[in-house]
């Protein structure tokens, strides 16, 4: 496959991340930038983005869970962020996206006890994850996310941005990132979610990833997750969920999981008010303090 590389310089300018990712090899030379700091022995937090943004979605949530003393790991998926980018829609699936975050987690960093924090495609991923492999966890907090099958379709506001990415002539991905959020970004954040896409070539992983979620029955990837909810359905682990309040995607998609997944029974599940789709910039401290609670208690009582 045809791959690109956002140049370095790119992301010189970027505010309020000073982390360097170390470039992890995931298939055949594809390799995914992935931060990883905090002492090695600590309790390991994972930290997954998802649509349009990368690690950087994450800033304001690492530094207290670095200051508390925890490992904190945070990928760019493949086509975002610092990791590579194939140039071809056809090169992104459902499978390939899980198949490139559990070589890296699993293989190449030899993760155990993963804490598990996912929000948006960050969850699709996790929550596949966690039902094929769940003797690497510790426990999962998920946050405005989905393990869709194709059963029920995909509410409204969904479906209107699948079209808008799959057919707008061109994707001001800054401009994406402020509209899923209740605060107005800084032009220095808008510019930050740009950063690693020079131009259009380089969108790929954004144009696929809509498409990517099962929406109907027969989807390919529908069969897979079914199965992972057959399996969470016995799942044990400690599992909670942080949705905010104001996301017109995943509002109440909370509810299902805690139905579904013995794990999440008796947990203190959150709802974060004053945040929409992307709580890591409406309400970062928040969000950081239930991770930070969840690790330890799980953490204390392991």
């Amino acid at each position: 496959m045809e791959v690109l590389s956002t140049p370095s310089e790119r992301f010189q300018h970027v505010e309020g991340f000073p982390h360097e990712p170390r470039l992890l090899e995931v298939d055949d030379g594809l390799r995914m930038a992935c931060v990883d700091e905090g002492p090695a022995d600590a309790p390991v937090v994972v930290l997954v983005h998802g649509e349009p943004t990368w690690g950087y979605l994450y800033r304001d949530v690492m530094a207290p869970l670095l200051a508390g003393g925890l490992r904190v790991v945070v990928p760019d998926l493949i086509g975002f962020g610092r990791s590579d980018k194939p140039t071809r829609r056809e090169n992104y699936t459902y499978a390939r996206h899980v198949e490139w975050v559990r070589t890296a987690l699993f293989d190449v960093l030899d993760l155990h006890r993963v804490h598990y924090v996912g929000q948006d495609w960050g969850g699709l991923v996790g929550m596949r994850l966690l039902a094929e492999h769940p003797d690497r966890f510790a426990g999962a907090v998920m946050a405005n996310t989905g393990l869709p099958t194709g059963d029920v379709p995909m509410p409204d506001a969904w479906q209107r941005f699948r079209e808008m990415v799959q057919g707008a002539e061109r994707l001001d991905v800054g401009r994406m990132v402020d509209a899923g959020c209740l605060r107005s970004l800084t032009e220095a954040e808008r510019a930050a979610y740009r950063a690693p896409f020079p131009d259009e070539e380089y969108c790929a992983g954004v144009r696929s990833f809509p498409g990517l979620v099962p929406n109907t029955p027969d989807d390919p990837a529908a069969p897979a997750n079914r199965a992972a909810w057959e399996r969470l359905a016995t799942l044990e682990l400690p599992f909670r969920c942080a949705f905010s309040d104001s996301d017109p995607i995943t509002r109440g998609g909370d509810r299902w999981m805690r139905s579904r997944i013995p794990g999440a029974a008796d947990q203190p599940h959150t709802t974060i008010e004053g945040a929409a789709h992307f709580l890591q910039e409406d309400r970062p401290e928040r969000l950081a303090e239930v991770v930070a609670a969840f690790v330890g208690e799980v953490s204390g009582g392991g």
